[in-house]
């Protein structure tokens, strides 16, 4: 897997529906899909979910390749957790045994299940960084956060910290990725050998990514100095956030989405 190929926490310019959403619904919406992920406990339940989630994929007009792309770097996770659910959980029909490894139909399906939602929950999170620029997150943060301000917590620097790192994490990338493209220009062998000779093998990259990594968060420190950013006080917009009908309705459509999940559980009999 090619570090560019990552597209963790990069924003993706658009003109569609879910681009010109309020952030701040955005955000809250987000968090009630990764709720409602975990509600489902048939495949009913699960097949709306999955289904929802391609119906917002179609309406940010992104590419479906893109959207699931996100899902690459956690692959080797839902491959080890798909592997753990079948080789320990049982139940249903035993169709093999050898040893402590004993393979059911119930394991079979609760990792394919797990699977399913490890997929979703992953690729909704990530419409949300696709579709929404830094600094409109930025905002969407501290506005949210701002009940905060009543135990003297500064938001807008909290809302900025957040903001950056998730910013800086495409970068991060890109530069790991020159890093290693330099090191195996010069004769490295970052891929083969064992465990211990792999883990060696990375001391020469992440000594300058880290040397890279200070070096940019200095320079962004001096050009916002160099700016007189003073944090949040006395700051304008020049945007300012409002909610329209298709938030309202998106709210709403994601509220039905979630008492379905519910009737449904309470409907049809569980998987897990």
């Amino acid at each position: 897997m090619m570090l560019n190929e990552i597209t963790i926490g990069q924003y993706f310019p658009g003109r569609s529906l879910l681009h010109r959403m309020d952030p701040r619904v955005k955000l809250v919406l987000t968090f009630a899909y990764i709720f409602a992920v975990f509600v489902p406990r048939n495949w009913a339940g699960l097949s709306v979910a999955a289904g929802f989630l391609l119906f917002t994929v179609i309406l940010s007009r992104l590419p479906v390749r893109l959207v699931f792309k996100s899902v690459k770097p956690i692959l080797p996770v839902i491959l080890l957790t798909s592997l753990l659910n079948i080789f320990y959980v049982t139940g249903g029909v035993h169709l093999f045994d050898w040893g402590f490894i004993h393979i059911t139909t119930k394991g079979i399906t609760t990792a394919a299940f797990i699977a399913i939602r490890i997929l979703c929950l992953i690729s909704g999170s990530s419409l949300l960084t696709y579709t929404t620029s830094p600094t409109t997150l930025t905002d969407a943060l501290e506005r949210l956060l701002s009940p905060l301000k009543v135990i003297r917590l500064n938001v807008h620097e909290l809302a900025m910290m957040m903001t950056i790192a998730l910013r800086f994490i495409p970068t991060l990338i890109e530069e790991t990725d020159k890093i290693m493209s330099a090191q195996k220009a010069r004769g490295a062998d970052l891929e083969s050998g064992g465990m211990m000779q792999r883990v060696r093998a990375l001391i020469p990259i992440l000594i300058p990514l880290f040397v890279s990594s200070f070096r940019r968060a200095y320079e962004l420190a001096t050009a916002m100095e160099c700016r007189c950013y003073r944090g949040g006080e006395g700051r304008t917009r020049m945007k300012q956030l409002h909610m329209k009908t298709a938030d309202v309705v998106s709210v709403m459509f994601v509220l039905l989405l979630i008492a379905l999940l519910f009737y449904l559980n309470y409907t049809l009999p569980s998987v897990l």
